[in-house]
């Protein structure tokens, strides 16, 4: 079974100096998912799903053409709930994120000052809908403390665009890490970027092994962005 996930490209966060909620794409943004969907276009995916956010959307637009999807949104895939900035001034949230980044490190599970969606909570949404959705398809962890899975059907291939958070929470719930409340600096992966694990049989199941993290080699070096 292979799994890749791809974070969505360059988003429009500040326009005229305010935040911006659920941002659309930069023009470089547009420009990352068309490089995307060309370095996929020879792939072969059983399902493509997407974050509901608009910045995922559209980075999956050019793939879902290439590969000949149509859109599957999975609501789980929606990335950490920020609170509502949206038209407030951009040191706002620059202040509010480096504040949190300062605390000590049981304490980032409380989350930004001014409410959004706290880490722990964050972590438990995706994990639990994550596990919905591969049950669904015959996948689950098996009883036992190493991550091995078991798989209905380990000939899938399925293509994830989301987020540096929902991609870094999948990940450690497939490699079987514990949950930390900075998932998505964990796992470094730029905008635009392609991750992907392969799974890997062994005597009494599966594992997933991460095969490539983050690889922009589809991006030139001057549309290269985090």
């Amino acid at each position: 079974m292979e799994i890749v996930l791809i974070r969505h490209g360059q988003p429009e966060w500040v326009r005229d100096g305010l935040n911006v909620v659920d941002p659309p794409l930069t023009d470089l943004g547009h420009r990352q998912a068309d490089l995307v969907g060309e370095a996929l276009a020879g792939a072969h995916f059983d399902e493509v799903i997407v974050s509901p956010l608009r910045r995922a959307r559209q980075t999956a637009e050019p793939l879902r053409a290439a590969v000949g999807h149509a859109e599957a949104i999975q609501p789980f895939l929606e990335e950490i709930r920020e609170p509502n900035w949206h038209g407030t001034p951009a040191e706002l949230a620059r202040t509010a994120y480096a504040e949190e980044r300062a605390r000590p490190a049981e304490e980032r599970w409380e989350g930004l000052q001014g409410g959004g969606e706290p880490p722990r909570d964050f972590v438990e949404r995706v994990r639990a809908g994550a596990t919905e959705f591969w049950a669904s398809r015959g996948m689950y962890r098996s009883k036992q403390t190493l991550p091995i899975w078991h798989l209905d059907r380990p000939e899938l291939r399925i293509a994830v665009v989301a987020h540096a958070g929902t991609n870094g929470v999948l990940l450690c719930q497939l490699l079987g890490l514990d949950p930390v409340p900075w998932e998505w600096d964990r796992f470094v992966t730029y905008h635009a970027s392609i991750t992907r694990l392969q799974s890997i049989e062994m005597g009494d199941g599966h594992t997933f092994a991460l095969s490539r993290l983050s690889d922009l080699e589809h991006l030139p070096a001057d549309g290269r962005t985090w």
